[in-house]
């Protein structure tokens, strides 16, 4: 797989597996270091302007090997750069699924004239996509799934949905057999091994596009600058396995660092949430490697 980093606000330079993939970029065509931290109107929001600076470093870089036709992966920074995905999907050419691991929906309306928003870039996918077969978003905060109808609902765009699947949290709960001893109250959830998604698994495409931001994730696991899920490291990677058995991958995205000003919280300190997340970046690429 082609590793593409793009470097938003620097959080990776405490990370000794990112710095590797830095160093490793400028030798080898298999690694591409973007450097994006001076790209203007990018936080949260990413306007035109930005957009078109970002296309042409991707561009650029892809110019100098065959990574348009080999399945990648995309690492950009934290959760607020997650729009990132939109913008790699939109490189795809051919009918996919788009799978989508996030505590949040991303289909918030937009606000401020369609610009492209890391709150709304699920939606501006399903709208704007002529690709995308259905999303399935996993993880997600049950609360928000009924936010995302009735704002739907009101804007007279309800019909979105119908390509939309949600698994949340307690969708997955539910799933756990009541002798493992899970309740609601657990702090991470891990999925059976024979959970197969068959409630939605024929609705899938033939090729994948998997978005992970890893706020999905329980603390344990992950220190990001958003509200964090429940699901366990396992849980995430039985999910991919069992999706992309006997199916094309056409990208990973990653996202979800920590904020680049955090200073620490009652779960972690600056230097545990770094060493945490180094080591959730170098066993994620470890395994997509192997699927």
């Amino acid at each position: 797989m082609i590793i593409t980093v793009q470097d938003f606000t620097g959080v990776y330079a405490e990370q000794p597996f990112m710095q590797e993939l830095r160093a490793a970029a400028e030798t080898s065509k298999d690694v591409h270091w973007l450097d994006c931290t001076k790209i203007v109107g990018t936080d949260c929001y990413c306007d035109d302007d930005a957009i078109k600076e970002i296309n042409n470093l991707i561009d650029n870089a892809q110019s100098h090997d065959n990574s348009a036709h080999v399945p990648a992966i995309h690492f950009f920074d934290n959760g607020n750069y997650h729009y990132m995905s939109k913008i790699w999907t939109d490189r795809v050419q051919e009918p996919f699924t788009l799978i989508v691991f996030d505590h949040h929906p991303d289909m918030q309306p937009p606000r401020f004239g369609g610009i492209l928003s890391c709150g709304g870039w699920v939606k501006e996918v399903i709208d704007n996509n002529k690709f995308i077969q259905n999303a399935i978003i996993i993880g997600v905060k049950d609360e928000l799934v009924e936010t995302v109808r009735e704002e739907q609902s009101q804007s007279g765009e309800a019909s979105i949905l119908d390509k939309v699947t949600f698994v949340t949290e307690s969708d997955i709960l539910k799933e756990i057999p009541a002798s493992a001893g899970m309740t609601s109250s657990d702090s991470a959830i891990a999925i059976p091994k024979d959970y197969h998604f068959s409630s939605f698994i024929s609705r899938l495409s033939s090729s994948l596009y998997i978005s992970i931001d890893k706020d999905a994730l329980s603390p344990s696991y992950a220190a990001t600058n958003w509200d964090q899920g429940s699901l366990t490291l396992d849980a995430l990677k039985d999910c991919i396995t069992a999706l992309v058995t006997g199916r094309k991958i056409l990208g990973v995205d990653i996202c979800g660092e920590r904020a680049h000003d955090f200073e620490g919280n009652e779960q972690h300190t600056v230097q545990e949430a770094d060493t945490l997340n180094n080591s959730l970046n170098r066993e994620l690429v470890e395994f997509l490697k192997k699927i």
